[in-house]
């Protein structure tokens, strides 16, 4: 936790390590964020690599999600990286 977001482990995770952050101002959507959320975005992506760092997984690898809407997968209307890591990730997504 920081001056402007959290980060926790996802409580169903979709891999080994799955943590969330979260940006404590509330940004409905990615596709809602405005030019004046430019500072936390760029946080919100610089603090998944400090985490990624921390959990040891930055060497190995690891993706960075953001759903936005229904058929993006969005569940939780707050926008939230999704930070997945710890087994290979295969490509397509989903």
């Amino acid at each position: 936790e920081d001056d402007l977001c959290l980060a926790f482990h996802d409580v169903a995770p979709q891999a080994p390590v799955h943590v969330l952050i979260v940006p404590k101002k509330l940004i409905p959507r990615v596709g809602l964020a405005t030019p004046a959320d430019q500072a936390v975005l760029g946080h919100l992506l610089l603090t998944a690599g400090a985490v990624a760092r921390q959990l040891g997984v930055e060497a190995s690898g690891f993706r960075l999600v953001i759903n936005h809407g229904r058929d993006g997968g969005e569940s939780v209307p707050h926008l939230h990286v999704h930070l997945l890591a710890g087994r290979p990730l295969a490509w397509p997504p989903g």
